[in-house]
């Protein structure tokens, strides 16, 4: 291989990882899937690189990746089930029902590192709309969608296409796109599958808040915990099914079932443009923690109003680049 074709190659390949963030954020919301839409950015790249000499800059290049994104996402969810969070399966349990079921890990929505789906930008605005967009109630909303409705969906309402351009994207028409739109929108505004505000940056007070949630949460104590949660707050704990409701509930779990979490650490981290804390244990075998969960939590109103709580952990730590242990100090 000449010097001036591996140069090309290099070349071609940077173009491509540009556009690698917003291309898995774009996948992630399609499919619900941590790793199902990095599979899908990777297809994507791949045949993008093995058919860069077809591509005559006709349009852009990013429009060509999504549309290469879209028909792998496409034909994807053809043969996947709609991702759900256990809220959207079932009604809440009482603690003195609670029964740990696990579902298979296809069943349910995945968390996603921010820096695996939200690119820099400088519009606090455009910023804002890209952190909502990728919260956990937003794209568990669009798993009710049909797959090309809610492509349609993403591409006018998060990434503000325009409707020609869908339609090229889509090959079909502008009036279909509308059509595709406006029933999408329909659908979201269902009150049974209400979305949050956009999540702007935390302002102090929520700040505040969270660390008062880390200092309750390792010392364990429920009457600071009740303290911080919204009266209708909700905890879930993917794979199993079990949610809970209610500060009373959440707390009479935490004590009985969920008490081997006493004396847990918490690690900040971002997912879903939320805050987020991996949650470590302590190890039975020895002084130290281990992981267990990644919890990713809502805050609204001076509250916390989720926990939710993803406990698949050899899948999530790794994911959101956490180390496999914490020493005691």
């Amino acid at each position: 291989m000449s010097e001036r074709t591996s140069t090309a190659e290099a070349g071609i390949e940077g173009r491509l990882e540009g556009h690698r963030v917003e291309l898995t954020g774009y996948c992630y919301r399609m499919l619900g899937s941590s790793f199902e839409a990095e599979d899908a950015v990777q297809d994507t790249l791949v045949r993008a690189w093995r058919n860069f000499d077809k591509f005559e800059g006709r349009s852009s290049l990013r429009s060509w990746l999504y549309r290469i994104a879209t028909n792998v996402c496409l034909d994807m969810l053809k043969a996947s089930n709609k991702r759900a969070r256990p809220m959207d399966l079932t009604g809440p349990t009482p603690p003195a029902q609670a029964a740990l079921r696990p579902l298979p890990e296809n069943t349910w929505l995945e968390p996603m590192p921010d820096g695996r789906v939200l690119p820099s930008v400088d519009d606090p605005a455009e910023a804002a709309v890209a952190r909502e967009s990728v919260r956990l109630a937003f794209v568990a909303a669009l798993q009710h969608l049909p797959p090309k409705q809610r492509a349609v969906l993403i591409l006018r309402e998060v990434l503000a296409w325009k409707a020609s351009e869908v339609a090229e994207l889509l090959g079909t028409s502008v009036a279909s796109v509308n059509s595709a739109l406006q029933r999408a929108r329909a659908t979201l505004a269902d009150p049974g599958r209400s979305v949050p505000d956009a999540a702007d940056p935390l302002d102090e007070g929520q700040r505040r808040l969270l660390d008062r949630y880390v200092a309750a949460f390792e010392g364990y104590d429920m009457a600071a915990l009740t303290a911080l949660l919204h009266e209708d707050a909700v905890m879930s704990m993917p794979p199993f099914d079990l949610w809970l409701r209610g500060p009373d509930d959440i707390t009479g779990f935490m004590t009985g079932m969920g008490a081997g979490c006493a004396g847990s650490k918490l690690v900040a981290t971002e997912a879903n443009g939320s805050p987020a804390f991996a949650h470590y244990k302590p190890d039975p075998d020895g002084p130290g923690f281990v992981p267990w969960a990644v919890q990713v939590i809502d805050v609204s109103g001076g509250a916390v109003t989720g926990l939710h709580c993803f406990l698949d952990t050899p899948r999530w730590f790794p994911l959101f680049g956490l180390p496999d242990r914490l020493e005691a100090a």
